[in-house]
């Protein structure tokens, strides 16, 4: 089993580069000193909560940018099934391919899970919220996808703003 980070709110959110939607390399340099950053890790594509809760960071995705503020989601689904979740739902967003668990594992996401009586390793959904000076300001563990989104705008609005 996977060693979990001991992340917490002020910490120095672990650096990262994955490869997303389009096709290049993200990491989390890119937004150091320039953006403020949604990272959301969610569990699979195209299933009906990870779906509700892409789109809405895709209905709130023009309220973050205007607060300079990026959403990057997150999971170990291929490049491909990517592409294809994210054309189907139209998101404006960059999806991150994290098929060895690397990034999920130092954000302390990933471990067991349980569903229906049957145990196995995978995502837990978690949103972190970094500043743009690369400290986590906010984490969210076993969200609600229909009301997460707005929340989190709500948050970036008053806290980040």
């Amino acid at each position: 089993m996977a060693k979990k980070t001991a992340l917490a709110v002020g910490r120095k959110a672990p650096a990262f580069a994955l490869l997303a939607t389009g096709g290049r390399e993200v990491s989390l340099a890119d937004y150091i000193g320039k953006k403020n950053l949604i990272l959301y890790f969610y569990p699979k594509d195209g299933t009906p909560g990870c779906t509700r809760e892409a789109c809405g960071f895709r209905d709130v995705y023009t309220r973050l940018a205007s607060h300079d503020t990026e959403v990057l989601g997150v999971s170990k689904d291929g490049l491909d099934a990517h592409e294809k979740f994210s054309a189907r739902n139209s998101l404006p967003f960059p999806l991150l391919s994290d098929a060895d668990s690397k990034v999920s594992t130092a954000y302390g996401v990933y471990g067991k899970k349980s569903f229906m009586g049957r145990e196995f390793m995978g995502i837990k959904r978690t949103t972190f919220v970094i500043d743009k000076k690369g400290k986590i300001r906010r984490i969210d563990e076993k969200v609600e996808v229909q009301k997460h989104p707005d929340e989190i705008l709500d948050y970036v609005k008053t806290v980040l703003a």
